[in-house]
């Protein structure tokens, strides 16, 4: 497991210490409903909460023996219990226990990614306000397009996040269910109010019909939920990779003191981290197709999904959190530089303001396939000579046929892809 990547509260819900301590609060909560029911003694119920507890070095020791890790812990439990041992995990088998834990467990882990969620969020809403004004170039297939926002960029990605939040609550609810309904889903040997009564003890909903196992489309929508932030974070990433480039250089990854790029040329500053966050993406979405690959078992259950889960639970979680953190800090310490955005924006000569003079000929009555080739014509040699666009505009006869000297300049405004910020700002939802 990626235990290096992980925050103490996260690695903590994937602890085995944490994992005994929820798998005894699934059995006290069905000791409890059966008591409730009258199937077993209140008394022994008390009895078996007052005792109950378990050494890990004591599980490992039996499961060594044993080979069976539900059984190992059963029976280190009993041997604390005493007589009214008897009464835990009846007509219960063991991926009833499994399971109905795994959904706490992901309730958990779920509850921290929302929370760091929100605060990246918060952070883009930070930044998009920030950069509201701050003009940049607008890029298409990495080629300079027209004029945009640095700001709306922010803004982009926190509605992005906002899906991914509502994606995260919606898996959770869904993987919050639990099971305690026997040997293979039927209820054989338990009554099926137990499972409900032991649920909402838990906090949890009982699943509708099982086999012997929760049906792992669930377990497979939260880890493809989990990818899909992760290809979030990995497109946030890659733009600030691509920002950083000498080339371009409009923003970079905060570079602390004493921080060294390359072990070869002492003046490297490297986007790392952002490069750290587009790797990672790519195991949360290995672990997502192996989620998928855990829907089809072999009738009412095999445990092929078992070994998988036992590895991609604790890492996507783990990964997803670290992720999130870290370019948390890279977003909020972004170096921008503004007057290199200008820089950029003007690289070109003016070419960037093509589709201004398009629009402004046919407003003046010349078809649109004229002005298009007229204005690509100039276009091209502007390019083709490194020259001003707005002078060669200013000496084409075909412009100034119909537009004035004053009409051709009014096309060359920088400011015109940032007149409508606010009311994107107001769609996504970010305000002052």
């Amino acid at each position: 497991m990626i235990k290096r990547y992980a925050r103490p509260e996260m690695a903590a819900i994937w602890s085995d210490e944490h994992k005994y301590e929820t798998w005894l609060r699934v059995e006290i909560a069905v000791c409890e409903a059966q008591a409730e029911l009258g199937a077993i003694p209140a008394a022994a119920v008390e009895a078996i909460k007052a005792r109950a507890g378990f050494s890990i070095a004591r599980i490992e020791q039996i499961e060594a023996e044993v080979r069976h890790d539900v059984i190992a812990f059963l029976t280190a439990l009993s041997e604390r219990v005493g007589d009214e041992a008897r009464h835990i995990h009846l007509g219960m088998t063991s991926s009833d226990l499994l399971d109905t834990a795994l959904a706490l467990n992901i309730q958990e882990a779920g509850a921290l990614l929302l929370e760091g969620m929100r605060e990246f969020r918060a952070i883009l809403a930070r930044q998009a306000l920030k950069h509201r004004d701050t003009v940049c170039i607008g890029r298409s297939h990495g080629i300079h397009a027209e004029p945009s926002s640095f700001g709306l960029k922010f803004a982009l990605w926190y509605d992005e996040m906002g899906r991914n939040l509502e994606r995260l609550e919606s898996a959770l609810e869904a993987a919050g269910v639990g099971m305690i309904s026997g040997a293979i889903g039927t209820f054989a040997y338990i009554d099926p109010r137990v499972e409900v009564s032991a649920c909402a003890r838990l906090g949890l909903r009982p699943a509708p019909v099982t086999t012997q196992i929760i049906q792992r489309d669930i377990h497979a929508q939260f880890q493809s939920v989990l990818a899909l932030c992760g290809a979030t974070l990995e497109k946030i990433a890659v733009e600030i990779r691509h920002l950083q480039r000498t080339e371009v250089l409009e923003a970079e990854e905060p570079f602390s003191a004493g921080q060294k790029g390359s072990s070869a040329m002492p003046h490297k500053r490297n986007p790392i981290g952002s490069e750290n966050i587009a790797g990672l993406a790519r195991l949360l979405r290995t672990n997502a197709l192996a989620a998928l690959e855990n829907i089809a078992l072999w009738h009412e259950r095999d445990i092929s999904h078992s070994s998988v889960e036992r590895i991609i639970f604790p890492d996507s979680c783990i990964l997803l959190d670290y992720m999130l953190h870290r370019l948390a800090r890279i977003v909020e310490g972004l170096v921008v530089y503004p007057e290199r955005m200008i820089r950029n924006l003007r690289l070109t000569g003016g070419l960037i303001f093509s589709q201004p003079v398009l629009l402004a000929l046919t407003g003046k009555g010349m078809s649109r396939e004229y002005a298009y080739r007229i204005v690509q014509e100039d276009a091209m040699r502007c390019y083709h000579e490194d020259g001003d666009f707005r002078q060669i505009l200013l000496g084409d006869a075909r412009v100034l046929e119909l537009l004035t000297a004053a009409e051709v300049e009014s096309c060359f405004n920088e400011q015109v892809g940032l007149k409508h910020v606010d009311e994107l700002f107001r769609r996504v939802g970010i305000s002052e």
